[in-house]
């Protein structure tokens, strides 16, 4: 059937020429931030709407020319007015927005990196329906109050280290929806993505230091204190009697000593590929994190970190592993 085939056809040139566009449009490469929009980094372009109405507006003006219909003229010349102030008004929609900073809490790689865009424009005017996207997902609403907005955009990842950021793309279809005015901002400021832990590995290294201190644990020897029951703990630790004496179950919780501090050793984990070794370590560090632990990190080439604790020290030593040349 050649319709289908003829319109397939159509389409396909129609977005290889969009992406023509956009690979032509400004900026052809990264920059640096705050970046202020103005008419030269400005598209217009009409939607299918747009392009219905300007075939509606073509057949009415030939409609009235030809029976000399002096109404349907008039009427034909107000929607095409309104129409090219549609346009206009779009791209003042943009005119001097900017986009300022672009910020992202690290993640571990393989999972979506939640990217915040930072806008700005003057407050001179309302400024409605604005878009943002990579030009790759679907886009966001990006809402100006006072004249500062942000939104957030998901990247994926899939590899640990810096990770570039993709040309962002600000559109509208506001007021009427007859034009799309879009503009770009490629910013040059990479963001970090941690290495992706080991799912599954051996526990801690053992601690080291003279001093020692202790943990509750659900198993041990000595028993440290009693505790309500918690959903999920295990029957073997409800200490029955002392339960029925109180009517309400609790809990052993059982002391064992720990090492005042631990050392994450790259050489601990010889024998293991390359990428494995690094993931241990991460799995090894959120463990010492989540466990209240001391640790250092000692990788090849770097000054040991630590010993310390806390998210400042977990965000140094990921990010220490994160930047490990690949292998």
């Amino acid at each position: 059937m050649p319709g289908p085939a003829i319109g397939d056809g159509v389409a396909a040139r129609g977005r290889a020429w969009l992406r023509r566009l956009q690979l032509m449009a400004r900026p052809r490469s990264p920059e640096p931030l705050p970046v202020r929009f103005d008419r030269r980094r400005i598209y217009v372009l009409p939607t299918r709407f747009g392009l219905f109405y300007s075939a509606l507006l073509a057949t009415m003006l030939l409609g009235g020319l030809n029976y000399n219909n002096n109404p349907a003229l008039l009427l034909a010349l107000l929607m095409l007015g309104a129409g090219l102030a549609s346009l206009v008004a779009a791209h003042m929609q943009l005119s001097g927005l900017g986009v300022v900073a672009v910020d992202a809490e690290p993640v571990a790689a393989g999972q979506s990196l939640r990217v915040r865009i930072h806008a700005q424009a003057a407050t001179d005017r309302q400024r409605r329906g604005l878009q943002a996207s990579t030009g790759a997902d679907a886009p966001c609403r990006l809402d100006l109050d006072d004249g500062r907005g942000e939104v957030d955009l998901l990247l994926p990842t899939a590899r640990r280290g810096w990770l570039d950021v993709p040309r962002l793309r600000i559109s509208t279809t506001r007021p009427l929806g007859l034009a799309r005015a879009w503009a770009h901002a490629w910013p040059d400021t990479p963001l970090l993505v941690h290495a992706a832990p080991e799912v599954q590995g051996p526990p801690l290294p053992d601690g080291l230091g003279e001093a020692a201190r202790s943990r509750t644990t659900p198993t041990g020897e000595d028993v440290h204190h009693l505790r309500n029951y918690r959903s999920g703990d295990a029957r073997r630790a409800i200490a029955w009697k002392a339960s029925a004496r109180r009517d309400t179950l609790l809990v052993r919780e059982y002391e064992q000593p720990l090492g005042t501090e631990i050392v994450l050793d790259w050489q601990a984990t010889a024998g293991l590929p390359y990428e494995a070794r690094i993931a241990r370590l991460a799995r090894w560090v959120d463990l010492a994190e989540r466990e209240g632990r001391r640790y250092r990190l000692a990788l090849p080439g770097l000054p040991m970190l630590g010993p310390d604790h806390g998210s400042q020290h977990r965000h140094a030593c990921q990010r220490a592993l994160a930047l490990l040349p690949h292998g």
